[in-house]
C-alpha cells in the first residue's frame, strides 16, 4: 500500500471542546450536481397507489396535497365509474383547495379512509362554512 505525508499545519484542526487534532482528507465537492437554494420552491412529493379489491378502487395517497392536486383529481377522475376510496393514512400536509377537493369528493360519493385527524376537523369546518 502506498502512503503519502501530509503537513500537518495545513490539514490539521482542532476540536475546541475535545482538545485533539482532527485530521481532515482532499475531498472536494463534486460537480454538476443540482443545488437547491432555500429561495427554491420547496420540491413537492405526492405518491398514489391504486389497488383493486372486491371491485372497489383504493387510492392510497402518500405525501403533501398541494400543487399535485390536479394530478389526485385526475386519478380520482379516473376512477369514477367504480367504488372508489381514497385512503389518507400517509398524508402529511394539505392546502386549502386539497382539503375542499376532498370534501367535494364525499359529496359525490368518493369514501375518505384514515384520513387525519386535523384534515377532518378541516374538512368540517369547510362544509359548515357559508
Amino acid at each position: 500500500m502506498k502512503t503519502r505525508e501530509i503537513p500537518r499545519a495545513s490539514h490539521e484542526r482542532s476540536c475546541g471542546s475535545i482538545g485533539s487534532p482532527m485530521w481532515h482528507n482532499d475531498l472536494r465537492a463534486a460537480r454538476g450536481l443540482p443545488f437547491v437554494s432555500p429561495q427554491s420552491p420547496p420540491i413537492s412529493m405526492l405518491r398514489i397507489i391504486r389497488s383493486l379489491d372486491a371491485g372497489t378502487i383504493t387510492l392510497t395517497v402518500s405525501g403533501r396535497i398541494g400543487s399535485e392536486l390536479p394530478e389526485l383529481r385526475r386519478s380520482v377522475e379516473e376512477e369514477r365509474s367504480r367504488d372508489v376510496v381514497l385512503d389518507l393514512v400517509e398524508v402529511g400536509l394539505v392546502d386549502v383547495a386539497a382539503v375542499r377537493f376532498l370534501v367535494e369528493c364525499e359529496i359525490r360519493g368518493v369514501r375518505i379512509a384514515r384520513c387525519p385527524a386535523y384534515v377532518r376537523e378541516w374538512m368540517a369546518r369547510e362544509k359548515s362554512a357559508p
